[in-house]
């Protein structure tokens, strides 16, 4: 079996995407990762030392009750040493409340007894932006059935949002059109079922990496359009590939068989006197030329 040292398990806890705290048994803070430098602004020199609901986090609930007065996961865990999870919110150092999910757990010396607690956090923000994008649109009937996401009649809409802001702001941004290569083909030979399947996991692909003031969307049958706030050709074009990577890299297995699918891309950045039609027509050109030039690419315009 594979041993690590000491330094390797530190460098991995420290590298964490979420955020990860020790505290002893008093609850002061004995170790604090760089994700949870990250995600509340508090370096690690700032906390160490002192008790995390000394002004640092004081987590409060979905009610606003400060749960460091009475009702703390983390307390209670190292009390009587069972696992906990709750959803909270953290206090960020620049004064704002960050939505998290907490993990919390005992730490136990070799003889079993409780010296302290562990607390994994995971930042929610991005995670309730998409929901709370979903059920607007669902109440607005703007949401794809099978995608779950933004419709064609609400992406023509914030297009042209976009449009306005650039006319008064001058703020930027971009368009994607995304095509599935050769689905039809796809779908004739593994059926419709396997396709939707497809087409779910593409669009929970745009989901779960892109930001959340970024808005993709179903375009109609196997073609996508995100629509990428204030950003250069350059990021844009980063966007695209990290898109286009991720989806070459997805598959869904049925029956045994690995089945993949990957993604056309064009990509373009609006231009002083773009409409709607001019945006979109540019940007499904270039998306052809990805098909001309062999599929699964980006062209740039």
């Amino acid at each position: 079996m594979m041993k690590l040292d000491q330094s390797s398990y530190a460098r991995i806890i420290d590298n964490l995407h979420d955020g990860l705290y020790f505290v002893d048994a008093d609850r002061i803070i004995t170790y604090w990762n760089k994700a949870a430098e990250r995600i509340t602004g508090y370096r690690a020199a700032e906390v160490i030392g002192k008790s995390c609901a000394d002004n640092i986090l004081t987590h409060v609930d979905s009610e606003g009750c400060v749960l460091c007065l009475g009702t703390c996961p983390l307390a209670a865990t190292i009390n009587d040493g069972k696992e906990r999870e709750a959803e909270v919110f953290l206090h960020h150092k620049n004064g704002h409340r960050v939505p998290v999910l907490v993990r919390v757990n005992s730490l136990v010396d070799e003889q079993g007894r409780v010296i302290g607690g562990i607390e994994l956090f995971t930042d929610l923000s991005s995670i309730q932006v998409n929901q709370q994008r979903i059920a607007e649109l669902e109440q607005l009937a703007l949401l794809d059935g099978l995608t779950r996401l933004a419709n064609r009649v609400y992406l023509e809409r914030e297009i042209d949002n976009r449009l306005h802001e650039f006319d008064r702001l001058a703020v930027p941004f971009g368009l994607l059109f995304l095509d599935i290569d050769h689905f039809k083909q796809f779908n004739d030979t593994y059926g419709h079922a396997v396709g939707d399947e497809v087409l779910k996991a593409v669009a929970q692909t745009f989901v779960v990496n892109s930001r959340p003031f970024d808005l993709f969307g179903r375009w109609g049958g196997e073609e996508f359009i995100g629509i990428i706030r204030n950003i250069t050709g350059k990021d844009l074009l980063y966007q695209a590939e990290r898109m286009r990577l991720l989806i070459e890299r997805n598959y869904l297995i049925q029956n045994d068989q690995k089945l993949q699918v990957t993604v056309s891309i064009g990509a373009t950045v609006i231009r002083p006197g773009d409409t709607m039609e001019t945006l979109v027509k540019r940007a499904d050109e270039l998306l052809y030329e990805s098909k001309d030039n062999g599929r699964n690419r980006v062209t740039l315009g």
